[in-house]
């Protein structure tokens, strides 16, 4: 071969691969999760699901020749310090193209983040704070979609259940009293002043109005103590850490008063069971994106069936999320073509339109947060059971009826 010969060939190898599409880059997506600190069960779930989607689609081959890589920020304690070094680690990569989390800061100030950035960006968990960001501005916020529905049917859906269970003669309510104990965070307290709301317009009297700091609380004896020295019909702790709220359950069952007693979030959550255990046998709680284990969901089952597989132990409520909402990401992406084209990858997210493990997932663009309703993502009632979480409503998903709680027989 000439030395000419060699050159043109060098010369057009070199114009080829400049003319080609960057197809063949690895696409980042980046994972804002707690996994150190006091929520760090649900952070490694967060990865865990995250990696399962990137995983899958990486062995499939990739999309239009892309590879994705997850690269994970720990926001520790969740403190707006933490958040923000993570948030800003991750935005500094020119080869990140997506970002999400289950809940990073609480109350969702990196939104802002996003948006100035204009990073496409799906969160779940405290929706009333996104609501609040980008509610009375949506077309500032094309970046950020919130996988959980409105919070306002965690606030007001509580007492209506109760109710209708006694109105279904399976629980009695001769005083109509409840306490409610809740931490010092954006999620919990959103939720409990929410609940205190609605249960005083339904004529409920509130006998204990407890708030502990946010992070771990081992000794919750002497809010116990209070709630026995006036038995309420129904106990309410709205703490969402698993370990917070398996010990206030562990302890009102050294000396059981004969309440309803309903946790929030806090039992779906794998580390619950492990420590709690038979105690846990009776326990209520509710989701707003969790799974809908429901013959009229499969979806459901056969995520959470790859998520075992993958890791021997099932998943909580955020391992599926994030696998779904890396799913998400990866069906805008194939409608806009090109990962560093944000406004069209928003553009193709806000659009969405699917079945899901949490049901069907489509967006309100007035807010932002997705729909919520028994058609979209319905609230979800649970009880467990030898371990199991079992369905009881809302009916129209039902794979179980409610159970009196042992401690109230």
């Amino acid at each position: 071969m000439t030395r000419l010969a060699t050159r043109l060939l060098a010369t057009s190898a070199l114009v080829a691969a400049l003319a080609a599409p960057a197809a063949a880059d690895v696409v980042k997506i980046g994972l804002l999760a707690p996994l150190t600190g006091p929520a760090s069960a649900d952070g490694q779930e967060f990865q865990r699901g995250a990696q399962l989607a990137v995983d899958e689609m990486n062995k499939a081959g990739g999309l239009d020749g892309h590879t994705f890589e997850l690269v994970v920020g720990d926001v520790k304690d969740q403190s707006a310090g933490n958040v923000t070094s993570a948030v800003e680690r991750l935005l500094g990569d020119p080869d990140m193209h997506f970002m999400l989390t289950g809940y990073a800061s609480l109350n969702n100030f990196e939104i802002d983040n996003m948006a100035e950035a204009e990073m496409p960006y799906i969160l779940a968990a405290t929706s009333q704070q996104t609501r609040d960001i980008i509610a009375p501005k949506p077309e500032d916020y094309a970046c950020c979609w919130s996988w959980t529905p409105s919070f306002d049917a965690y606030n007001t859906d509580v007492a209506s259940f109760v109710e209708k269970l006694a109105a279904d003669g399976k629980i009695q309510l001769p005083s109509k009293k409840v306490a409610i104990v809740s931490s010092d965070n954006a999620y919990s307290k959103t939720i409990s002043e929410g609940m205190k709301k609605t249960f005083a317009e339904k004529g409920w009297t509130l006998t204990v109005d407890e708030l502990v700091p946010f992070g771990e609380v081992t000794d919750w004896r002497a809010i116990l103590a209070k709630i026995r020295a006036d038995v309420p019909d129904l106990v309410i702790n709205t703490d969402y850490l698993p370990g917070n709220s398996a010990s206030f359950l562990n302890q009102f069952l050294e000396q059981p008063t004969k309440s309803l007693v309903f946790l929030q979030y806090a039992p779906s959550v794998p580390e619950f069971v492990q420590l709690t255990g038979k105690k846990s046998d009776g326990v209520l709680y509710n989701l707003l994106g969790g799974p809908l284990i429901s013959p009229k969901n499969p979806r459901a089952a056969e995520v959470g069936e790859k998520f075992k597989a993958a890791y021997g132990v099932e998943s909580g409520t955020y391992g599926v999320a994030l696998y779904e909402i890396v799913n998400v990401y990866f069906d805008a992406l194939k409608k806009a073509g090109d990962p560093s084209d944000h406004a069209a990858v928003m553009k193709a997210i806000a659009e969405t339109d699917k079945q899901t493990v949490a049901g069907r997932l489509k967006f309100d663009p007035a807010t932002h947060l997705a729909m919520q309703g028994d058609d979209y993502i319905p609230l979800t009632f649970f009880q467990i059971f030898d371990g199991e979480r079992r369905l009881i409503a809302p009916a129209a998903y039902a794979t179980d009826e409610f159970q009196p709680q042992p401690w109230t027989k």
